[in-house]
């Protein structure tokens, strides 16, 4: 069975929840209707459609995980929506902070090989405008190696990997730090009992909250350059 567009946005939703939580592969429905900004029955209902169609099992008390071809769904679909931003960013000009909306929108509605030409037109990037690695022509999904800035040590050198959110307001702020995916940064400071980070970036200092700062994930130089 091939799955609808509706079915490929739960399930590469549901991929991208996972992705951030690697020591459990199981997602809740709770996460899942919360991320999708739906009611907690209409992703039951859903849940149900994917399971009988063999894209995923749920497991009582556990939540939902993606079944091989569930995968394969939910990646052909993060791979439009990344490509699409990057060529939104790249080629047309807008904010990296303007373009999940309209990814998402034209995402489902582009053909591979359209798809393949943005590939193409933007220089085949490894990463979208946030960060976030761009499964490659055949599934395969680069896995990531960060930490959210809100954990690591203090007093090193990290770069910028991706950011944790598509909250326009955000954005524009990490902008003005020019705190973006492939920055370097001191981490200088940070407070106790989640009090604020002192960051240096460009020879500038900058104070990011705790939860804020959560929302950064963030690497060595080394790993960065793994995708």
């Amino acid at each position: 069975m091939t799955a609808t567009d509706s079915m490929q946005e739960y399930l590469a939703e549901a991929y991208r929840i996972a992705h951030y939580q690697p020591e459990d592969n199981f997602v809740s429905t709770s996460s899942l209707a919360e991320e999708m900004k739906v009611s907690a029955p209409a992703v039951t209902r859903m849940v149900q459609r994917l399971k009988h169609a063999g894209f995923l099992e749920h497991q009582p008390y556990r939540g939902i995980r993606l079944t091989e071809a569930g995968e394969r769904e939910a990646l052909a679909n993060i791979r439009r929506h990344r490509l699409v931003e990057r060529f939104l960013v790249d080629v047309m000009g807008f904010g990296w902070h303007e373009v999940h909306d309209d990814a998402d929108d034209l995402g489902l509605v582009v053909s591979d090989v359209l798809v393949d030409k943005m590939d193409e037109m933007t220089g085949y990037p490894k990463r979208c405008p946030h960060g976030e690695p761009i499964p490659h022509a055949d599934g395969f999904m680069p896995r990531m190696v960060d930490y959210p800035l809100s954990e690591v040590e203090v007093g090193l050198d990290y770069v910028i990997s991706r950011v944790h959110s598509h909250d326009a307001h955000k954005l524009r702020y990490f902008s003005e730090l020019r705190l973006e995916p492939g920055k370097r940064f001191r981490l200088v400071m940070r407070a106790p009992f989640k009090g604020p980070l002192q960051l240096q970036v460009d020879g500038q200092t900058h104070f990011l909250g705790h939860e804020l700062a959560g929302t950064l994930r963030v690497c060595s130089e080394a790993e960065y350059q793994l995708v």
